[in-house]
């Protein structure tokens, strides 16, 4: 990302209802598929400012890992030095079955080789390990927001699913997140689509102000509510969701 791009996440990430509700559902699905204790390690993978991997110090051993100096920087304020580590996802510094989370959250899509992203995921966590993914779904959702994170794709649930091996990973779950904002995000980038081909001034992002906090909570809500069931399969939604056991 541009080192702007941190300085934003910074500001917002802690209240804003998308960054808060994306660590509530991710840290429900650990526990909920593999119970962390304190001899357990938590490796956050293009791990940003080191929010999520502070928030679950107090539950496991963690490790903050990134390649970008801005992001290091923050995570080292966040966690200490021995907690945070330079490395990219297709190249971990860790020694192999070494972990037993491990959380890539809203990283595979900024990958140009998320395949081998994935086979880094799978030699680094050990058998009954699991790992958690996030990423943002449907590509006619493209938006000038892909274009200043620098994202290289976006996906539906047939083209993560077809990254993993088989070999190495069971399915626990995957479903489509953030469905009840979907509508609303579609027409914001619909009409800030529409300013700049007339050339209006495009208004700062939304993802970047927190909302008025009755709409903040309400978003954050129902963001979280779906997003830690699992009786409904959704055809669709802003991000995608998915949770694997190494086999």
């Amino acid at each position: 990302m541009n080192p702007s791009e941190y300085t934003n996440l910074a500001n917002v990430e802690r209240r804003h209802w998308f960054y808060a509700g994306k660590r509530e559902i991710v840290r429900h699905w650990i526990q909920r598929v593999h119970p962390l204790r304190p001899e357990h390690l938590l490796v956050d993978c293009g791990a940003g400012t080191g929010t999520f991997a502070a928030e679950m110090a107090g539950l496991c051993r963690v490790l903050a890992v990134d390649d970008h100096e801005e992001s290091l920087a923050i995570a080292r304020t966040q966690l200490g030095a021995g907690q945070v580590r330079r490395g990219s996802c297709v190249e971990l510094p860790l020694e192999s079955n070494s972990v037993d989370v491990l959380t890539a959250l809203d990283v595979l899509e900024h990958v140009e080789d998320d395949r081998k992203a994935v086979a880094e995921f799978s030699r680094v966590v050990r058998p009954g390990g699991i790992v958690v993914l996030t990423v943002p779904a449907l590509t006619w959702l493209w938006s000038d927001w892909d274009v200043a994170l620098h994202h290289v794709r976006r996906y539906d649930r047939r083209s993560l699913l077809a990254l993993l091996p088989n070999a190495s990973f069971e399915v626990v779950h995957c479903n489509y997140v953030n469905v009840v904002a979907l509508p609303l995000v579609v027409m914001v980038r619909k009409w800030r689509g529409l300013k700049r081909a007339v050339g209006f001034p495009i208004d700062a992002r939304s993802e970047d102000r927190i909302p008025p906090r009755w709409l903040n909570a309400a978003l954050r809500w129902s963001f979280v509510a779906l997003g830690c069931q699992s009786w409904i399969r959704f055809p669709a939604g802003v991000g995608l969701l998915a949770v694997l056991r190494r086999k």
